[in-house]
């Protein structure tokens, strides 16, 4: 195969393994089998007689020709992605599927009955849902629609905030019952905490209230949510979540009202180019509306 034939899909299958470290973890995240993946690699490299990635202790990396390459096909990723953009944002019709992406712990609370309502209301709307708390690329169209906790700096990218969602600290009754119910900053900083072995941002929100935890305050630790959250119910020890969620769960109580957490925002976020999409425009919406019965904070959508 020579390079004027250079095929898009192979292109594409380099910027997939370059961008996961591997074959194996670039097949799970796109779908195709590894050994196709590795016949893809390998014919880009035979085409340009030259070495695209290098197997390293931590993973395949780009060789120098393979670097240049990745910016070119970058840059050919993001025109095709443009050209996606386009195409679909001329669609006139109520109808077809739209692909919504949310943190694991709001697709499985928050989400199920308002996109339920959502199929009642509009039947020719299909909805796939990626739960993942690795934010997805709007503008290559992993996804139509976000629900993120931060709002994107991108100018191409439209954002709304549609909820503040108020956090609470909470324990296990079984839990209590053994410790007792805090009553002071003392006493909360003598309890046992399920935190997150990752991120710092429990630790982070307890310094905002003058409270300094040692790392082995934090007895659990567990960077997936719901997995955190069932530490807590389960009696593990003292953890944040959610109040709309923890105060509805009847084996754990809230406490410690005195520490001031902030709350959570929700920001709804779509490429400019799909924002007038009927059936995206329609599933915004109806988010928006679902939201504001948790807690909404945000206008119209526009």
């Amino acid at each position: 195969m020579g390079i004027r034939q250079l095929d898009w899909a192979l292109l594409q299958s380099f910027l997939a393994v370059a961008k996961a470290g591997s074959l194996s973890a670039a097949a799970r995240r796109c779908g195709i089998s590894q050994p196709t993946l590795g016949r893809h690699i390998r014919a880009l490299e035979s085409s340009f007689d030259q070495p695209l990635l290098k197997r390293t202790p931590q993973g395949q990396r780009l060789t120098p020709f393979g670097e240049r390459l990745h910016t070119h096909a970058l840059e050919m990723a993001e025109a095709a992605a443009q050209i996606a953009l386009t195409a679909a944002g001329t669609s006139t019709r109520l109808e077809g599927r739209v692909r919504l992406t949310a943190a694991r712990v709001v697709s499985y609370w928050h989400l199920p009955p308002i996109l339920a309502t959502l199929r009642r209301q509009e039947p020719g709307i299909q909805i796939d849902v990626i739960a993942s708390d690795v934010p997805e690329n709007l503008m290559h169209r992993e996804a139509d629609i976000a629900l993120r906790m931060f709002r994107p700096e991108r100018g191409d990218l439209t954002a709304q905030k549609i909820a503040e969602l108020p956090l609470g600290l909470y324990a296990a009754h079984s839990y209590l019952a053994d410790r007792g119910r805090p009553q002071t900053r003392e006493a909360l900083m003598a309890m046992d905490f399920v935190g997150y072995d990752q991120s710092d941002a429990m630790i982070d929100l307890m310094a905002e209230n003058g409270l300094r935890p040692t790392p082995e305050a934090f007895g659990l630790r567990c960077e997936d949510q719901l997995v955190n959250w069932a530490l807590v119910c389960a009696g593990g020890g003292v953890g944040g979540f959610q109040r709309v969620i923890g105060d509805a769960d009847p084996r754990v109580v809230r406490i410690a009202d005195f520490i001031q957490l902030p709350s959570l925002p929700v920001w709804l976020v779509v490429p400019q180019a799909l924002r007038y999409v009927p059936r995206i425009a329609r599933v915004r919406e109806v988010l928006a509306q679902g939201f504001a019965e948790l807690g909404g904070a945000g206008g119209h959508v526009r």
